[in-house]
């Protein structure tokens, strides 16, 4: 998985520079037994604290956190995600697709909504906006965690404690909400599967096993 993860990476065009950030080991040697650039870190107890500790070691006007779970990661997402850094002045985005009814109601699922500015308003595992009446045709959009961070983005996270609203929902993204700083959310078409269960790695085989049918 993690070797799918980086050959898809790499085709995009806007990444000068990728490499595996890791506290493990096992996923050290598996690198370099692949010719895959790794960097082995310290434990951190999130994935934005871990790219900080890349930071100081790599210099870049932009960083891009892409989770080793994610196997269907596209070029298009990483050429999505730094879209805000060209036009606006974005200090941190993301990535939102929209999704049914059913995804929606999944807790492991995090559903974001945004103002018509397209930054986010609030990151939740409740599906929201809420259908009070019950009238259905609202739209619902899954975040998708793959971030991109300015250097002084980074370095603020990293100086604020745990907030309340991350530490009830447990989605570290809401650090920045509750602090200030605006989060850039770009639409796009293509979904992806983060493989956390056996299910999400069944549902993974068969969407690729299409794709080489097709």
């Amino acid at each position: 998985m993690l070797y799918r993860v980086y050959t898809n990476a790499r085709r995009s065009s806007v990444l000068t520079d990728l490499v595996v950030a890791t506290d493990s080991e096992k996923v050290l040697e598996y690198c370099r037994q692949e010719k895959i650039p790794v960097m082995l870190t310290g434990r951190h107890p999130s994935g934005t604290d871990r790219l900080r500790e890349v930071m100081g070691r790599l210099e870049a006007d932009v960083y891009i956190n892409i989770q080793g779970d994610e196997p269907t990661i596209r070029p298009e997402h990483l050429e999505a995600v730094v879209e805000p850094f060209h036009t606006k002045e974005a200090r941190v985005a993301t990535l939102k697709v929209e999704i049914e009814e059913a995804a929606a109601k999944d807790p492991n699922t995090v559903k974001v909504v945004t103002d018509d500015g397209g930054r986010a308003l609030y990151f939740s595992r409740h599906p929201i906006p809420f259908d009070r009446d019950g009238t259905g045709g609202v739209k619902r959009y899954k975040h998708i965690g793959i971030y991109a961070y300015t250097r002084e983005a980074l370095e603020f996270f990293h100086s604020l404690p745990e907030s309340s609203l991350e530490s009830a929902e447990k989605l570290e993204q809401l650090r920045f909400l509750q602090n200030g700083v605006a989060i850039y959310v770009v639409e796009t078409p293509f979904d992806t599967v983060g493989v956390d269960t056996e299910a999400d790695l069944q549902r993974v085989n068969r969407m690729l096993s299409e794709v080489q049918r097709s």
